[in-house]
């Protein structure tokens, strides 16, 4: 960019986001004063802007404390269903010199004989009368129980679904930071997982779904290719970019990842700060787009640039090309926590992260195989030469 143009721009900046007049003293011609109506409708459209920012902000805040993610509540299931395959894999070892339970034999006899037995028994009507007034109609028996949770308080749930919605037990409480699972499907807000063999731009990457449809195909963008400078030096060397120089001095210390090899000289935003005005929320808690308003909180100092970002090109699949691609094993498809998808978006870090290679994280934390696949071929990290 030239001096004048950059002075030009300088200008207009001032005038669109000051009080009026420039506040630079090369201006290249003189600029007449604005209104005081001009001063008081701008300001007003920016309080505006700013409260409705607030109010996602609320928004998500209170989404956050009711615990309305039901990817969580998914993943206490998966990890339920887990530890149940440990206990009945307990339980099935046979111990020698032991039995805890009668044979099938011996429980279906007993079944039979009982069944015989209440054909021929003698029992009059006044005995059907008196069994029925004591409960033992429609199906039920005096053996019959009423077997809900205390905790449930819907009379139209059966028992499996009040312990799967109402029980907490202690060993299947699950990490909300750090948490992650197989899927069976695509789903947007999934992430898909290089295969270890797999090559090229995606090797050993992280890819969020944003969006999937078997008719219009599927987008997504990496999320742990991380440039080594920040959005000020990767914008400026980026020819022909979405990011104009307001966004660049908001933003320019905010991190920028390599995203894929579509649209790259585009860039798209990944946040958890709100569902403001002109994003797009991809599940509880992560969100993309709306980057003239996260400006606007970054100016408001509620918000850090660091928070944000910044994503160079995206991945592409035309309608069903994705779904042959993971039936040839090219990719691993999980849920994962917010904390991991925003691992280099501002989210926090503990002791148990593993900060510098967001694959291997992943997979470990889904265990079992993936596990065996993040020991055997980590070690390379995120960081490093980017297409």
């Amino acid at each position: 960019m030239s001096p004048y143009l950059f002075k030009y721009h300088c200008l207009l900046v001032g005038i669109i986001y000051g009080d009026g007049l420039p506040t630079s003293a090369f201006s290249p011609f003189p600029v007449q004063p604005i209104s005081r109506l001009e001063k008081q409708r701008s300001r007003s459209v920016r309080l505006q802007m700013a409260r409705d920012n607030d109010r996602a902000r609320m928004e998500k805040t209170w989404e956050h404390m009711m615990g309305d993610d039901w990817r969580e509540f998914r993943a206490r299931l998966v990890a339920r269903e887990h530890a149940e395959e440990l206990a009945e894999t307990k339980t099935m070892t046979p111990v020698q010199g032991s039995s805890s339970s009668p044979p099938k034999e011996e429980k279906f006899s007993k079944l039979i004989s009982g069944a015989i037995s209440s054909i021929f028994s003698k029992g009059g009507k006044d005995d059907e009368r008196k069994d029925m007034f004591n409960g033992e109609v429609g199906g039920a028996t005096k053996f019959s129980k009423l077997d809900i949770p205390s905790s449930c308080e819907d009379p139209f749930l059966s028992a499996e679904e009040c312990h799967i919605l109402y029980d907490k037990p202690d060993d299947v409480r699950i990490d909300k930071h750090r948490w992650a699972h197989p899927l069976g499907h695509l789903e947007p807000g999934c992430v898909l997982i290089a295969n270890e063999k797999l090559g090229g731009v995606f090797h050993q990457t992280v890819v969020l779904i944003i969006d999937h449809n078997d008719k219009t195909g599927s987008t997504g963008m990496i999320i742990n290719r991380p440039f080594p400078g920040t959005l000020l030096k990767t914008a400026s060397e980026s020819d022909n970019c979405n990011i104009d120089l307001s966004l660049k001095i908001a933003f320019s210390k905010a991190p920028v990842s390599y995203g894929g090899p579509v649209m790259q000289d585009q860039f798209s935003t990944l946040h958890g700060y709100a569902e403001v005005e002109g994003s797009k929320k991809v599940f509880p808690g992560v969100y993309v787009g709306g980057s003239s308003q996260l400006m606007l909180e970054v100016r408001r100092n509620t918000m850090k640039p660091t928070e944000v970002l910044f994503v160079k090109g995206h991945a592409a699949w035309v309608p069903g090309q994705l779904s042959r691609e993971i039936e040839k094993g090219v990719w691993y498809v999980a849920a994962a926590s917010a904390d991991f998808i925003l691992r280099y978006a501002g989210a926090p870090v503990s002791e148990d992260d593993n900060p510098s290679d967001l694959w291997a994280d992943i997979l470990t934390c889904m265990g079992g195989k993936y596990e065996i696949v993040a020991k055997t071929h980590s070690g390379k990290g995120d960081q490093r030469m980017s297409p």
